[in-house]
């Protein structure tokens, strides 16, 4: 029996995981995907919110804020691309500075600091590129960027390396409540792969979060996914823009936003569209027509001609518009950590502490006097000093054969990515670890090469290698055999 299984490896789940690895005992993530970070984690703006516009005194601003707080350190002992850039919230019209007003009080009222509204002569000089319509801007200094998917990937793999177990393709199809041998409350999660006796379950599916709440308690909840849309520009366009700008948020949200990431690139979105499909990530035409409409308002000379590629996330969102945290009232032992839209990435350290910490508490669990909360992320050969890197060639000269031109992603790199502890089994996973297909082309040169590298790590065929696990198959036939 194990003490915990965690349901769902995106960034939540892989926090929770790392946190609750500080612990003495046995844990086991369970993933419907065949990697973690293949949801929300995967497809969202990549911010770390400042925190001044969720509601003073929700789960939301108490969690955006320590979360904030925790990045940089995090950053640092688990070797994650993170950027302290700031944020502004654009005024477009005199009738928006009451708005931003409202926000700034309501920022530090949950403890945001730093926080100023400038004139259009201070936001010039902050972001040169803005266009003629902004008045006037909120800026945020303690803001700031992430790679999520480095992110999450450093969360597991510290778990892992700490002793927590990953199952993927593992969809979770049914919990029933039951007792242990001295009669306290378990849990029995059932799987396709059979069943697993545990004595707490941690609900941080994302997306499918009501389904497993659901099972376990009278108390409902509904997530209702909300699709947005984004365009990602070149790196050529690192330096358009500095800190992450906002407008003045409407119904949905935040609204529509421009900001640089920790890679160089530029990224444009998201749209807010609450929809039915739990999968439905399809982009839209018109999404793409707002997107740059609203945009357009910020910034007068967007380059849209170096966009290189487009998609499309979902927010769990659920209509109490917070985060649901804690143990289930009528479900012993059945930890929530569900809800967790924007801002979620921001939030998910805090709340992986916190989840961790009620687990801990409630099953009675030590400390884990062996525990490392440090780990050293993917070699970059592109950041070594010439020398450095010319001796490294010699020594390994996998990392002088370039397989993603675009990227200049080396073989060395995308072997570490296959490698590594839960190590990347598809195309997708490579793209998430090393970036390699992430660039222009978006691998349309070096996926063959990836492809084969892959099979040769895993010993299969090529034709088994996936663009993103289950039935996303690349190689469909040959054409030998359709002569």
């Amino acid at each position: 029996m194990y003490d915990t299984v965690i349901i769902g490896a995106g960034v939540a789940g892989c926090a929770i995981a790392r946190f609750l690895s500080a612990y003495r005992g046995s844990f086991l993530v369970l993933e419907r995907s065949e990697d973690v970070c293949t949801g929300t984690s995967k497809a969202n703006s990549a911010i770390i919110h400042a925190g001044f516009d969720a509601a003073h005194g929700s789960l939301m601003a108490k969690y955006n804020l320590l979360g904030n707080q925790m990045y940089p350190v995090l950053a640092k002992e688990l070797d994650f691309s993170y950027k302290n850039n700031g944020s502004l919230v654009l005024a477009l019209g005199e009738e928006d500075i009451p708005k931003l007003e409202a926000l700034m009080e309501n920022g530090r009222k949950n403890g945001v600091e730093g926080l100023e509204i400038v004139g259009r002569e201070r936001l010039k000089e902050l972001e040169p590129s803005v266009g003629h319509v902004p008045v006037a801007a909120l800026y945020a200094p303690t803001a700031g960027i992430v790679c999520p998917f480095g992110a999450t990937i450093a969360f597991a793999e510290n778990a892992f390396t700490n002793g927590v177990e990953f199952r993927f393709d593992s969809e979770v199809k049914g919990l029933t409540p039951a007792r242990d041998e001295e009669g306290n409350p378990c849990w029995v999660v059932q799987t396709a792969q059979g069943s697993i006796r545990t004595r707490a379950v941690v609900n941080a599916a994302g997306l499918y979060s009501d389904i497993l709440h659901n099972m376990v308690s009278a108390h409902k909840i509904r997530i209702t996914p909300r699709r947005g849309d984004y365009l990602l520009l070149d790196r050529r366009t690192g330096g358009y823009v500095q800190h992450t700008v906002f407008q003045v948020p409407g119904k949905y949200g935040k609204g529509v936003l421009v900001s640089p990431t920790v890679h160089g690139n530029t990224i444009i979105g998201p749209t807010a569209e609450d929809i039915d499909d739990k999968e439905g990530v399809d982009t839209t035409s018109e999404g793409f027509d707002d997107l740059m409409e609203k945009a357009g308002l910020a910034f007068d000379d967007l380059p849209l001609r170096d966009v290189i590629t487009s998609f499309a996330g979902l927010r769990a969102h659920e209509a109490r518009h917070d985060f649901i945290l804690g143990e289930v009232e009528d479900a012993p032992n059945f930890f929530d950590c569900a809800g967790i839209e924007s801002p979620g990435l921001t939030a998910a350290p805090a709340l992986g502490q916190e989840i961790a910490k009620e687990v801990a508490v409630k099953l009675n669990l030590a400390a884990n006097p062996d525990f490392n909360g440090r780990r050293k992320g993917f070699l970059d050969p592109k950041s070594l000093p010439l020398a450095e890197l010319a001796e490294l060639i010699r020594s390994k000269p996998e990392y002088g054969r370039i397989v993603c031109r675009c990227e200049q992603v080396s073989e060395g790199e995308i072997l570490d990515a296959i490698r590594r502890p839960l190590g990347a089994k598809s195309l997708d996973g490579v793209k998430r670890r090393v970036r390699a297909g992430m660039g222009r082309c978006q691998a349309g040169f070096c996926s063959p090469r990836i492809m084969d590298i892959l099979a040769a790590q895993w010993g299969v065929d090529p034709a088994d290698i996936t663009k993103a696990g289950g039935h996303s198959a690349v190689i469909v036939g040959l054409v030998k055999d359709r002569m």
